[in-house]
């Protein structure tokens, strides 16, 4: 009972660290461009996993090195610029609700890229998926102002997040997630590095109206919505295994539809039913991959 209790409270941690992450770039985003606000998160991630490095370097074959840089580019890199821009049109909520296609990315690229094998049942779920997205658009259910296409920049970072997700299975299945994450967000960090250097970041500091709150959050997002998030996200499928670690993908879009209500946004019925329908395609393909 108390295992199970211990289980759920890493879940709900979890749950509620990834969730926060949507708003989180959205109030970082108040005095920051998206690309000082990406970098932010990517070198506050590199930072807080500074500590593992050492380490996680002694054990890690040199061969394997570019595959798990490739990894972070991948699943933290690219996913945090896109996601960075893309909240300058749309909404932290709508952001995490198109975050739910993340499974059935991860199913797609291993399919297109490494031909694992996919059953009728799972291609099901994906279709059903894909369908609230399109529904998603086509009933105008995204508020943009024009710039519907900026939710595309979501679903690309889904894309990235999958193909990573397939990568890492066939090529560091043996590696620990600490050690994967010390690795590729310090590479991660240094690569984004220059932009927080070289543009107009640090100087605001400097002025009586420093941004204070959008470093906060920046910071936030950076040590907890990546850094600590991968050690939870490690520990949960360890403690209670891959399949209850997949079910955070339900609780992310109503963590960060509940920031979004906080923050006044436009949330409106069409979006929870489209959220509903993509939910429903990630149930069906989680169902069917448990059952064979």
């Amino acid at each position: 009972m108390n295992q199970k209790l211990a289980h759920w409270g890493i879940f709900l941690m979890l749950s509620l660290t990834w969730g926060s992450s949507f708003i989180l770039m959205k109030i970082g985003l108040e005095s920051f461009t998206p690309y000082q606000v990406a970098s932010l998160r990517l070198v506050a991630a590199g930072i807080a996993l500074l500590p593992f490095l050492p380490k996680a370097l002694r054990q890690t074959p040199v061969s394997k090195l570019p595959v798990i840089i490739l990894s972070g580019i991948l699943g933290n890199g690219l996913p945090a610029f896109l996601f960075c821009i893309a909240e300058t049109e749309i909404d932290s909520s709508l952001a995490g609700i198109l975050n739910c296609l993340v499974p059935l990315m991860a199913l797609l690229s291993g399919l297109i890229i490494f031909r694992s094998p996919i059953q009728k049942a799972q291609l099901t779920g994906v279709c059903v998926g894909l369908a609230g997205v399109i529904l998603l658009f086509a009933s105008k259910g995204i508020h943009t102002g024009g710039h519907w296409y900026y939710g595309l920049l979501v679903i690309l970072a889904t894309v990235s997040y999958g193909v990573n997700i397939s990568l890492v299975h066939h090529y560091l299945k043996g590696f620990a997630s600490v050690q994967l994450g010390a690795i590729a967000m310090f590479f991660c960090g240094l690569f984004t590095l220059p932009v927080l250097i070289y543009t107009d970041f640090f100087p605001q500091f400097s002025r009586p109206d420093a941004p204070w709150r959008s470093l906060s959050a920046g910071i936030v997002l950076g040590v907890m919505g990546t850094g600590v998030a991968a050690v939870l996200f490690y520990l949960l499928i360890k403690r209670a295994g891959s399949m209850f670690a997949s079910m955070v993908t339900y609780a992310l879009p109503v963590v960060a539809i509940g920031w979004g209500l906080l923050a006044h946004e436009a949330i409106t019925w069409m979006q929870i039913l489209c959220m509903g329908i993509i939910l429903l395609g990630v149930y069906l393909v989680n169902r069917a991959k448990a059952g064979s």
